[in-house]
């Protein structure tokens, strides 16, 4: 059966792909449900692999490979550039 939650109350995962459009315009884009929104989400991480009893490296590793996989999409064009030199 249909699921009778309103489109602006589902998670992105439940919403159907073509929903996606009216979903996204749902969303508050001011900048505090922005602020809300990474706050949810800081949270969110923080619980999962953070503030656990057990906790491992696993959670701020994830945070540095991010950093690295970011730091390299930003500097890509220099890198690009220097790879395609000649050093003879």
């Amino acid at each position: 059966m249909a699921s009778l939650v309103p489109l602006k109350e589902k998670k992105l995962m439940e919403v159907k792909l073509g929903e996606l459009p009216s979903w996204i315009l749902m969303r508050n884009f001011t900048p505090s449900g922005i602020v809300g929104a990474f706050q949810r989400g800081y949270d969110r991480y923080y619980n999962k692999y953070i503030n656990v009893r057990k906790g491992s490296i696993s959670g701020i590793n994830m945070v540095l490979a991010a950093y690295v996989v970011f730091s390299y999409c930003i500097s890509y064009k220099e890198l690009k550039h220097e790879r395609r030199c000649k050093y003879h």
